[in-house]
């Protein structure tokens, strides 16, 4: 296994009885936050923001807080706690969804824990408009599914961005899916989002699907080896994609072969596999679809691709 890079010195935070306003305990987390070399991505991109949310959650403000509550003084009392929170952030590496027990995709707030990977997803930018275009104009989305759904967020959004549609959701891991059933039941859509305890499509029901999405374990096991401890945190089995990360998605594609409409698409995002992709499944026809940021890993393939 393959050592991960060495780690700074632990970082002592000081003396916390002179931070007595939520300004200067956001200041100081954000040189901790640089000293410690804290891996971000699961909730925020930058210290900033999430140091910000940290506080915000832990002194039971709202988060549209406007700059007016960095003034706001601290009691003892919530010294404390914000003490609790950012020495297990920062010293012992834990990530801040885990912390909160929360974790949102655009307007919608998800429960979160050490079951389930941190929700994160470019099909956020992409439900429904998107997925929708892909399809024949006028088509009506009845069913669609989510493979690997971990917490089941992206089962949830497809369902509240397809309301006529029927959502199926289906993960290997007994526990993700009891996170997901707080999910479904938390989001009032029990009635349209079933669950399914299944490899791929191994153990759910047959069914003609309008889009299959996933966004399935898909790093190689070298890098899942040498990741940074926050997402180390994260079950490994929803990280690890095999030696060329391609494990799950080959089963995947063979299995949305008898799985989807004639006009059906299936979606994947698949991280820095681009290359690998391309090269592996050129007979398939691969698409890219664009993502705000310019990376376009999401990659799609149509029915006739892969019955063809």
């Amino acid at each position: 296994m393959s050592a991960r890079r060495s780690r700074p010195a632990r970082t002592d935070l000081g003396d916390l009885s002179r931070l007595l306003t939520v300004g200067q305990w956001l200041n100081s987390a954000e040189d901790w936050y640089a000293k410690a070399e804290v891996a971000l991505g699961q909730v925020a991109t930058n210290a900033h923001d999430e140091a910000l949310y940290l506080l915000l959650r832990t002194l039971a403000l709202p988060l549209d807080s406007d700059a007016g509550v960095l003034a706001r003084k601290v009691t003892a009392t919530q010294r404390n706690a914000l003490e609790t929170v950012f020495r297990r952030r920062i010293q012992e590496r834990v990530p801040a969804a885990y912390l909160t027990r929360e974790a949102w995709l655009g307007e919608h707030r998800f429960y979160v824990d050490e079951r389930v990977i941190i929700p994160r997803s470019y099909f956020l930018e992409m439900i429904p408009d998107l997925l929708a275009a892909q399809l024949p104009p006028r088509t009506k989305v009845r069913r669609v599914v989510d493979v690997c759904t971990g917490s089941g967020c992206l089962a949830i959004l497809l369902a509240h961005g397809f309301p006529g549609a029927e959502v199926d959701a289906c993960d290997l891991s007994p526990a993700a899916l009891e996170v997901a059933a707080i999910n479904v039941r938390e989001h009032g859509l029990a009635k349209r989002v079933h669950l399914f305890a299944s490899d791929v499509f191994d153990a759910v029901p047959a069914s003609n699907y309008d889009v299959i999405l996933s966004n399935p374990p898909y790093e190689p096991s070298a890098h899942v080896d040498r990741q940074e401890p926050e997402f180390a945190a994260e079950p490994r089995m929803a990280h690890d994609g095999g030696s060329d990360g391609l494990v799950i998605i080959r089963k995947l594609l063979q299995q949305a072969r008898d799985r989807l409409a004639p006009h059906g698409i299936v979606v994947i995002e698949v991280g820095g596999l681009r290359r690998a992709i391309d090269r592996a499944f050129a007979k398939l026809k691969p698409e890219w679809l664009p993502t705000e940021d310019g990376s376009n890993c999401v990659v799609m393939f149509r029915a006739a691709a892969l019955q063809g």
